[in-house]
């Protein structure tokens, strides 16, 4: 069998199958939402989306750890890691001071998950990568310099 006829197929058996099981009411595209208010995500400034997503005045911890290049040779894709060394970590979020929206991402980790994110992020220009770790009830903060040679927000 010619292995692209063989491609297409399984292909065409896996749209299949999860077309069905959308049809059935088995996946609903809907349930992916996100964590924090949409006001969050349209604040104009770091304060403002730290206070939208409950996170007034987080406390520095040295037990959080971003991994991101020092120099972003494309603002519309740097990538960042986040890892948490805080127990009982329920939350990451990602913020870009400069962006014109800071808050790029959050993300809810529940059941005992490992606090690590991998993400890219779109960034407009130099400017401090800030994540905001939530647990037991508390926020935690740290921040690391990327420098953007080619903007990504419209640059």
């Amino acid at each position: 069998m010619n292995a692209l006829r063989r491609n297409v197929l399984k292909g065409a058996a896996g749209a299949g199958t999860v077309a069905v099981a959308v049809a059935a009411g088995l996946l609903k595209p809907t349930q992916a939402l996100a964590g924090v208010p949409r006001s969050a995500f349209e604040a104009k400034n770091v304060g403002d989306a730290l206070k939208n997503m409950g996170a007034n005045a987080p406390a520095d911890s040295k037990d959080i750890s971003i991994k991101a290049p020092d120099i972003a040779e494309n603002g519309a894709v740097v990538p960042v890691e986040v890892t948490s060394g805080i127990a009982g970590t329920t939350a990451i979020a990602i913020l870009a001071e400069k962006n014109a929206t800071p808050l790029v991402a959050d993300f809810s980790l529940s059941g005992g998950a490992e606090g690590y994110v991998s993400t890219r992020i779109k960034m407009g220009q130099t400017s401090l990568v800030r994540a905001v770790v939530t647990a037991g009830g508390k926020s935690y903060t740290a921040a690391k310099e990327v420098k953007v040679t080619i903007g990504g927000c419209g640059g």
